[in-house]
């Protein structure tokens, strides 16, 4: 029977992957991410999970091992934080390149220095074009339901592709908060037994994964690859319309949507300072602020059909970005490049600046969001923006 409880977002990734009769785990521990394998390792250990749970020497030895588990034929899981998502870094694109659609949670921690476990999104964006689906949750309902919905995209047979299902280290990992548990019938028909393709490795039918081949083979796999991200949408739209159909919930495939109804300007985010972000607009639309929220749900694939048609409703659009891009095109971060380039076929475009924010685990405060306001309303009344970039608690709102 569906119940209520309240957990953090480790405790509740724990909940889905248990839900989804993962077979294969594999684990090393590193803040803020830990808490999730603890919470897995005790339900093995009682006998409420019937899987195989592996603790791994290290982050590259975790990937390897679900490398191997999914080639034969396993739903695995795995997950890490920070310096742990670097240190696998190598198996990311095998992984993807042999199709093989592993399940890996990242609870975002800021790489070294500082090494803080918060908000900052660098660790799993330095990833981002290695050939997994990639989006973060909001709060610790949203971490249930994205375990499992990407388990039932990334398994699809016109997908076949491995997924970081990202959260931010503390202000979700940590934070406790309601979360809708379903009956397990419910999920047994949303997400079915993991059926894996015809390259699955079986003794009777000998195939090789992995190996060093010749430099033309290789762009035929880059091309199946960028094909079956092509297919992803589609497959996003159908498995989120089912997720919301049998578990009662209301999600957007890609963009979900705050007050944007009349709004002459949006904050356009991703992850847990959304929830700050909420508040933030309804204190400035007290104050006649016309200001509204755009969360991006998936950032791989990037969103750009639905990103150019919707941000080209406003007059003005703030990127918040949370992960770094030293020396790239906008000298800030990496969402601001992305909407720009889904924007410029529009005919009307909307103005678009960005703001450097919660990088090194830090809180984004109310009073930031109250500036960045500013700071797009002056834009608007100049018809212009001052910078491409601004760094949010170091500068003043531009004259």
């Amino acid at each position: 029977m569906a119940k209520e409880m309240t957990l953090s977002g480790c405790a509740a990734a724990a909940q889905a992957v248990k839900m989804a009769k993962v077979d294969v785990i594999c684990s090393f521990p590193i803040r803020p991410y830990t808490a999730t394998m603890m919470e897995l390792s005790k339900m093995v250990a009682n006998g409420e999970l019937d899987a195989e749970f592996v603790h791994g020497e290290g982050e590259h030895a975790q990937l390897s091992v679900v490398y191997g588990a999914s080639a034969a034929g396993a739903r695995t899981f795995t997950g890490s934080s920070g310096v742990g998502v670097t240190y696998a870094f190598e198996t990311y694109s095998p992984i993807s390149g042999g199709r093989l659609p592993v399940q890996m949670m990242i609870a975002d921690r800021a790489l070294d220095p500082p090494g803080d476990f918060g908000s900052e999104h660098t660790d799993a964006m330095s990833a981002r074009d290695q050939g997994w689906l990639m989006g973060w949750s909001e709060n610790p309902q949203e971490a249930f339901d994205n375990h499992l919905i990407n388990y039932r995209i990334g398994e699809d047979s016109r997908v076949m592709l491995p997924q970081f299902v990202c959260q931010d280290g503390y202000f979700v990992s940590h934070i406790p908060g309601k979360v809708q548990l379903p009956d397990q019938a419910q999920v047994d028909e949303f997400l079915p037994p993991y059926r894996p393709g015809a390259h699955v490795l079986d003794p009777r039918k000998p195939v090789s994964h992995g190996p060093q081949i010749r430099p033309d083979q290789g762009a035929i796999m880059d091309l199946q690859r960028a094909e079956a991200f092509l297919a992803v949408p589609q497959v996003i739209r159908e498995v989120v319309d089912s997720f919301n159909r049998i578990f009662g919930r209301n999600y957007d495939p890609f963009l979900d949507q705050f007050m944007t109804e009349d709004a002459d300007m949006v904050f356009f985010m991703q992850g847990g300072h959304a929830a700050t972000a909420r508040h933030a607009v309804r204190h400035l639309r007290q104050k006649g602020v016309k200001v509204g929220l755009v969360k991006l749900r998936f950032v791989r694939p990037f969103p750009t059909q639905e990103v150019a048609e919707l941000l080209s409703k406003f007059k003005a659009v703030g990127v918040i970005e949370t992960s770094t891009s030293y020396g790239g095109s906008m000298s800030g971060g990496n969402l601001l490049a992305e909407v720009r380039a889904s924007l410029y076929d529009v005919p009307k475009r909307p103005l678009t600046t960005s703001f450097m924010a919660g990088l090194g685990g830090d809180v984004i405060p109310l009073h930031e969001f109250y500036w960045m306001a500013e700071v797009l309303t002056k834009a608007l009344k100049a018809g212009k923006v001052g910078k491409n970039v601004y760094w949010a608690g170091f500068e003043q709102a531009e004259a």
